[in-house]
């Protein structure tokens, strides 16, 4: 397996075009990799994703409100869920 600080991002592929694991080692490597002063504590990461997972706008890991990534929204310090849940 490839060392996933070397892996290059394609910016020209759709999430469709990639395996599950593709997708799901992307989003880890942009949440590990976030800037540590933008980046939420694991407490409140996990608190916001428990809130998320109740939530009937959460479909296969998006927001249906707006259209993000849960997990990568949650990830982000500053980042507000729309629907005001957290």
């Amino acid at each position: 397996m490839a060392d996933l600080s070397t892996v290059r991002v394609c910016r020209r592929c759709l999430l469709r075009e990639l395996n599950e694991t593709e997708y799901r080692e992307k989003l880890e490597r942009y949440i590990v990799g976030l800037d540590q002063a933008l980046k939420a504590p694991e407490a409140l990461y996990e608190k916001r994703l428990s809130v998320c997972r109740e939530c009937e706008k959460l479909s296969e890991g998006t927001c249906l409100s707006c259209g993000c990534y849960v997990e990568l929204r949650a990830a982000v310090k500053e980042s507000r869920c729309p629907n005001k849940r957290w």
